[in-house]
Order: structure tokens, then sequence, then C-alpha cells
């Protein structure tokens, strides 16, 4: 559902000319692969150790690199949100983990479908419902079609194909990986471009599927988690293969990326891991492969997943009107290599509120048990509905939680709105020396400061539903608006 920005906040958008060709009137189809939890220093081509990544490395070599690449949360479900919508995800209600992504975003699929491409789907969404009559479920978001887990899952996992549910045997990034490859083959020859999301389960914790060759880094910590690293290189490099096989790749914008920081530490490219807004836990590989475009390098200009929506537009030749406030930025000009700077600073907040469990096979087998015996559905109305019709107002000086101020190459932390530290990212890469005592920086505090909780207000006003003032979702009611202020989870 759409809505008219309300905001004193611009919204952005361009179109680049650089990346269309002269007389060049085809778009292109355009592929989006995530893992879940792989972080920055876990590939190969980052330098890792012993991890096998073959087919990242491969692309690496052949694609456009972003050294400084974050998430918008450290954890899952925020950062998909990021990317569904160029927002960070606080202002979607995605507050933490397991919440779902409110109907009324304007998504990337819903803009790309009304372009003119087909949209798919694939794998882990963990932002809304895979139940049919869902207004959070990936159709709700502008998908035609979809095979998804509502979260993390591993071997032989159920999975929802457009609201029905399957127990399919396998390995679940293979079974992902399949069932794009499916979509992808079903419509490479028909005149209409292509959108496909593959957001692998893996190398999220348990740690079951296992690669080619399942003895690999015997010996080593935390060997599952590697393993399953290698075993979505090898899907990558898969897709890879299939694109040029079915003569598509040469106008496929591949993009991929982590959904948050790694889980170890020492590879996580930065202080801590996985759930913390230091660098490790946002920090995150990220490649671009368009072979149209010649794309190639690396840079260490920093960009986010908010970034994507607004650049996969213009490097689409779309123009973008978002009628919401955006958080990311087109940054088409740094890939082309137009420019080597950022002009828009990258906001973080975790723990605003406490995520909410997901145990995708669970509920899933559940609904497929009532489906299949032809009785009502579990779940209703709690599940189907969750966080539509929920407008909590939270206070704007609410502080809740860790956030942060990206200003390249500074970046200002502010804890439970009480503490605060500062760092230089270019100095100081692992954020060791706590620059605020430092008299010499006053004056960049306070600036950093003000800016910080302007936009934490902006973000505030976002998720009590001021961007949807005066619009309803079809067939629902108009929200009821709280005056409660919540507590924490």
């Amino acid at each position: 559902m759409h809505a008219v920005v309300l905001s004193d906040e611009p919204s952005t958008g361009s179109s680049l000319p650089h990346f269309e060709e002269k007389g060049e009137t085809r778009k292109p189809h355009i592929i989006l692969v995530m893992a879940d939890d792989q972080g920055w220093g876990d590939t190969g081509y980052n330098g890792h150790p012993f991890v096998q990544t073959p087919e990242l490395n491969s692309m690496a070599k052949d694609g456009f690199v972003f050294d400084r690449f974050y998430a918008a949360a450290p954890v899952c479900s925020p950062t998909r949100a990021s990317v569904m919508t160029g927002r960070h995800p606080i202002r979607t209600k995605v507050t933490n983990h397991g919440r779902y992504m409110r109907p009324h975003e304007q998504t990337l699929a819903e803009t790309l479908k009304a372009s003119g491409y087909v949209t798919g789907i694939f794998g882990k969404v963990h932002l809304g419902s895979g139940q049919p009559d869902s207004p959070c479920n990936p159709s709700g978001m502008g998908f035609d079609e979809w095979v998804i887990g509502l979260n993390f899952f591993d071997n032989d996992p159920y999975l929802s194909r457009n609201g029905i549910i399957e127990h399919r045997k396998g390995k679940g990034s293979v079974i992902a990986m399949d069932d794009a490859l499916a979509f992808l083959g079903k419509h490479k020859d028909r005149d209409q471009p292509i959108f496909a999301v593959i957001w692998f389960p893996s190398p999220h914790d348990p740690h079951q599927e296992v690669p080619e060759g399942s003895s690999l880094y015997e010996g080593e910590k935390q060997a599952g988690y590697y393993r399953e690293i290698t075993l979505l290189d090898q899907q990558v490099g898969r897709l890879r293969r299939e694109l040029k096989g079915m003569g598509i790749a040469d106008n496929t914008l591949l993009w991929y990326c982590s959904d948050n920081g790694g889980l170890a530490e020492a590879s996580s490219g930065g202080r801590r891991r996985k759930g913390s807004i230091y660098e490790g836990g946002l920090r995150i590989p990220s490649i671009i492969e368009w072979p149209a475009r010649s794309l190639s390098g690396r840079t260490t200009v920093p960009a986010w997943t908010c970034d994507m929506y607004p650049t996969l537009l213009a490097m689409a030749g779309i123009k973008g009107d978002f009628p919401h406030p955006l958080d990311g930025m087109d940054i088409s000009r740094i890939i082309a290599g137009e420019t080597d700077s950022r002009i828009r600073p990258m906001g973080f907040w975790h723990l605003l509120q406490d995520g909410q469990g997901t145990w995708s096979d669970r509920i899933q087998k559940a609904i497929m048990e009532q489906q299949q015996a032809g009785k009502p559905l579990p779940h209703h109305p709690q599940r189907i509905q969750k966080d539509v019709e929920a407008f909590p107002q939270f206070a704007e000086e609410t502080a809740t939680g860790h956030a942060a101020w990206n200003q390249w190459p500074w970046k200002l932390h502010r804890i439970n709105g009480e503490k605060y530290e500062l760092y230089n990212l270019i100095r100081d890469p692992m954020e060791t020396k706590d620059l605020s005592g430092y008299g010499e920086h006053s004056a960049r505090i306070n600036g950093m400061k003000k800016a910080l909780h302007a936009w934490m207000r902006s973000v505030l006003r976002s998720l009590n539903g001021h961007d949807y003032k005066g619009v309803h979702l079809p067939s629902q009611p108009v929200p009821k608006q709280s005056t409660e202020i919540p507590s924490k989870g």
C-alpha cells in the first residue's frame, strides 16, 4: 500500500544515464542474493585464512566490490526490510527480528512490478506471513511468485509456495536455488524483465547443511558455520553458470550481500559480531556484477542496504517516486567510478524493542497439516494480521537501545540515550579508542549529536504512523492509534 509522504524530509531518487547504452531499451534482469549471518571477513576474497569461497572470489574479480558495506541492522529481519523499502527498518515497524513489515510500505518489488517486471522471492523472508490471506505475505510485498520459509531453515524444510505449504526434501539453500532457477527458466524467454530475490537460510545456526566435501574444516572452530558458507558459495556459482546457460547473464544485474555481521568475531571485519551496532555486527560482504556494463573495481566509500532500492532503480533507468522518506541514497555514481565520496550519513538503531521467535518449520508444518485436512488454518488472526493494525505511540525522545551515526569517517554511538562514544573509522577501524572525552572533538560531537537526535525523532515519527496519514489498506479498517508509550519488548 502506498501513501503520500507527510514529512519535512526529502525523498531521494535519480536516474543515471551512464548505465543506459545508446540505443539500449531493455531493462536489466535484477537478482538479489543474500546470506544469513555471513561476516565481512568470511570470504576468501576478503582474506579469510581457510574458508573456501571460490565462486564469490570469481564474482569479486569480475564485478564491483564494496569494502565498507553495512547492513541496516545487526540482525536479519530489519535488514531485509531496509532492502525492500530503502528506509531504516524501525520506520517500517521491523524493530527487531521476527517483526512484520507493514503492508503500507512501498517496496522495491512493487515499484519494479509497476515498471513491467515479473517478480519472485525464494528462501528465508522473515518479514511476515506465508499464509495466502495475509497482507504481510510476499504477494502483499509485490511478488508474483514465492517459495519461502518464515525464518531460517536447514535440511528437509517446510516451505510456503504462494500460500500452500510443502514438505521438501534436501538441503535448504540448494532448494532455495532450485526454486529460483525454475522461476528464471520459466520467464527468461518472455518479453519481460525479471526481478528475483534469493535469500539463503545459511549460514545461520544450527548448521545442519553441508557442502560437497562434508569433511571440510575438521578441527576448526565453528566448522559447521564455514561449511554452510562454502555451500552457499557453491550455489552462487551454480546461479552464475545457469544465467550464462540461459543466455541472460550479460544483462543481469546480480547483487550479493549478507543480512548482518557474522558469527565469528575474529573475521567480522570490526569490533564484536552479529547483534552489535559496533562495526563487526554491521559490516558485510557486498559484490555487484553486471557484464553488460563491465562493472569492476573496489571502493572504500561506505554504503548500506538502505541504498539498494534507489540505486537499483537508477541503474535500471527507472524514475524513483518514493512516497515515504528514504534513509538510503542512489550510489550508482560511486559504482560507476564518478565519485569517491558519500554525501548522506547513515543512522543505525538496535534494541528499541526485543525480537520475537519464529520457528519456521514448526509453524508451517502445523499449517500444512490443516491445509491437507481441509480444516481451518492455525494462527488466525494473530499471525496473518500481526503488526498490521498496531500503531503504538512512542515518545519522540525515546532512546532505548543502541544507536549510532556514521558520518564517515566519524561514528558516534548513543547507548540507551545516556552514554556517547566517538571513533574515527579510518584511523581506528576496530573502534578501540573512544574520542568522546577529548575537548578537541567537542564541536564535532555536538554537531553529530544534534543530527543523530533529529534522525531518531524522524524514525519514531515514521514508526508512530505519520508517514501513512489518511491511508488505510484495502478491506482493512483504519488502524486505531494508541497513546500508550510501550516499554522495551
